[in-house]
């Protein structure tokens, strides 16, 4: 009897090579998948290729021989088995919009986490918006995910969420790792709002923290941003478990605590008093949580939700500097 020829590997496409997406191509190339990166900007992909690194995003972490890098979208598409799309939420639109005709009808799993400013849609829901991609073809991934801790290899989860259970467990299996354990679930919307919302209550923990507070202000505000998003999240009709996976108080957690996340970094900065824009510069990189907010509370207001601390963190975005006295608000939301 012939032998049976080997399984070929799965071949990914991932747009967008900032942190996240470059972290991600790499647990995707350790769990045996060929990996084409594209990246916007011409000279970044030539790092890539040719020192195996993406010193803006990730320092000297080597990428793995199985991530190509190009500049060209319709090549990193051509024979895709799946596509990573890892480009700001609020770029999503734009950049999908002029991908859709080198899109393959493969799944697309979306990393964008917020709420997008000008429809109130979850990164999902732009995809599907913007691609027509049926619901068992769109996917997200959230969880506690720093970036540049998943690139240098340290244990970490995330959720996989999909309307069909079978792709959730193909894509989490092509990005499971003895390092990075990927869970499947069907819960997308659950894992759109707690992946926005995260975001918004960062901001808020990092302005307590800036004030000068200690841990039992930031986890007041903490818990009680828990409480929002969950609640956010049953008005829409998510699963209360997420809430309490690795996609819910998981991300909330490294999110809130870690000087690695730009939303944590972003709230220490207005905290201390800084304006805005110079908050945002601070945090050297997108700070998703401050377009969501106000997002967010549309969302909110759609579905009958009172979401006091998110409330508190869009009034201080709209002004674009903190109150000296929001710290106290946010703990009494």
């Amino acid at each position: 009897m012939p032998p049976v020829p080997p399984t070929p590997s799965p071949r990914v496409a991932v747009l967008g090579a900032g942190a996240w997406g470059s972290a991600f191509a790499l647990v995707l190339a350790d769990a045996g998948c060929r990996v084409a990166l594209w990246a916007r900007r011409p000279e970044l992909a030539a790092e890539v290729r040719e020192r195996r690194t993406n010193r803006a995003y990730l320092g000297d972490v080597v990428l793995p021989d199985a991530v190509e890098a190009t500049p060209d979208a319709a090549a990193a598409l051509a024979g895709a088995d799946l596509v990573v799309l890892a480009v700001p939420l609020q770029r999503l639109r734009e950049q999908l919009t002029a991908w859709r005709g080198l899109l393959p009808p493969v799944p697309l799993v979306c990393l964008a986490k917020g709420v997008e400013a000008g429809t109130g849609l979850f990164g999902t829901e732009v995809v599907a918006d913007v691609t027509g991609a049926a619901p068992a073809l769109v996917a997200a991934v959230s969880g506690p995910n720093l970036a540049a801790e998943i690139a240098r290899r340290e244990p970490a989860a995330t959720v996989v969420a999909c309307a069909d259970a079978a792709v959730a467990t193909r894509v989490a299996t092509a990005c499971t790792t003895p390092v990075f354990r990927a869970e499947p679930s069907t819960d997308v919307l659950g894992v759109d709002v707690a992946g926005a919302v995260k975001n918004v209550v960062a901001l808020a923990v990092g302005v307590v923290e800036g004030a000068g507070h200690g841990a039992n202000a930031r986890a007041a505000v903490l818990t009680r941003g828990l409480a929002e998003t969950t609640r956010l999240g049953l008005a829409l009709g998510a699963d209360a478990a997420t809430f309490t996976g690795p996609a819910g108080v998981g991300d909330l957690v490294a999110t809130c605590g870690s000087p690695l996340s730009r939303n944590h970094r972003a709230g220490v900065a207005l905290g201390r008093g800084a304006p805005l824009p110079e908050a945002l510069a601070a945090a050297g990189g997108t700070v998703e949580g401050v377009a969501s907010a106000p997002a967010v509370l549309r969302r909110a207001a759609g579905a009958g939700v009172a979401m006091p601390l998110v409330e508190q963190v869009a009034a201080a975005v709209a002004a674009g500097r903190a109150p000296a006295d929001l710290a106290a608000r946010l703990v009494g939301a």
